[in-house]
C-alpha cells in the first residue's frame, strides 16, 4: 500500500524534478519572498544559512556574528556547507523539487550547479530579490544573525554585477525579478502565480520523463 510519505517523495513528489535558485544579499528579504511564493508547495529548501544558525545555538553562540571569533565562526560555517551539500545530493538523487537558497554573489557556482540540473532532466528558475542597499543594510540590523556592514555592502555589490548574467543564464522566460523594497502583499501576487505555475508544470523534458518510467517500473517489481 502507498502511503502519504511514499505519494510526497520521489517519483510521486509533485515539484519533481523542479529547482528554483534563489538569489539575493542580506537583507533582501529572501525568506519572506520564498514563504510567500513557495509555502505549501512542500519543495525541499537548501540553505546553508539555517544549518549554520543551528550550529551557532547548539554551540550556545550568538547569532550575531559580528561578536563571534572568526576562527570558530568560519570552522561552523564550512561545516554547515558541507552538511547541506550532502543534503541536495540526497534531494537531487530523488529528483525532489528544490529550492536552493543563496546570494547569488557567486556566478560560476550556480551556473555549474544549473548544469548538472539541467543534465538530469530538472526545469531551473531563479527568483532574484533585489532591494537598495539601503534598504539591505537598515534590514540587516534587524536579523537575528546580524552581519558586519562592510560585509553587506560587498555582497550586495557582487549580486548586482551578477543580474545581467543570471537574465541570460536562466533565459528571460525562467528569470524571475523580486522588487522587494517595499515587500507589500499586492506587489507579490502576480509573482506568487507564476512561481506556482511553474511548481505544477508538467514535466515534458524526456530525461525527467524516462527517469520516471524507470522508478515506476521498479516499483512494480
Amino acid at each position: 500500500m502507498t502511503t502519504f510519505t511514499d505519494l510526497q517523495e520521489g517519483v510521486y513528489d509533485p515539484n519533481i524534478f523542479k529547482a528554483f535558485f534563489l538569489a539575493g544579499g542580506p537583507g533582501s528579504g529572501k525568506s519572506y519572498v520564498v514563504r510567500k511564493t513557495t509555502g505549501g508547495l512542500g519543495m525541499k529548501i537548501v540553505n546553508s544559512d539555517d544549518v549554520f544558525e543551528k550550529y551557532l545555538e547548539q554551540a550556545g553562540l550568538s547569532l550575531d556574528t559580528t561578536e563571534l571569533d572568526p576562527q570558530v565562526r568560519d570552522k561552523l560555517y564550512m561545516k554547515a556547507k558541507k552538511a547541506t551539500s550532502k543534503r541536495q545530493d540526497n534531494y537531487i538523487e530523488g529528483r525532489l523539487g528544490l529550492i536552493i537558497d543563496g546570494t547569488g554573489a557567486d556566478y560560476d557556482r550556480i551556473s555549474n550547479q544549473k548544469t548538472k540540473l539541467d543534465n538530469i532532466g530538472y526545469d531551473t528558475y531563479m527568483i532574484f530579490v533585489n532591494t537598495s542597499l539601503d534598504t539591505a543594510l537598515e534590514r540587516n540590523q534587524k536579523r537575528d544573525r546580524v552581519l558586519k556592514d562592510s560585509l553587506v555592502i560587498d555582497l550586495w555589490k557582487s549580486v548586482q554585477k551578477n543580474i545581467g548574467k543570471f537574465n541570460i543564464l536562466f533565459k528571460p522566460s525562467n528569470f524571475i525579478i523580486v522588487d522587494n523594497n517595499d515587500a507589500m502583499q499586492d506587489l507579490m501576487i502576480p509573482i506568487i502565480k507564476i512561481v506556482r505555475s511553474y511548481a505544477k508544470k508538467k514535466v515534458t523534458n524526456h530525461i525527467a520523463k524516462m527517469w520516471i518510467a524507470n522508478e515506476l517500473e521498479k516499483k512494480k517489481r
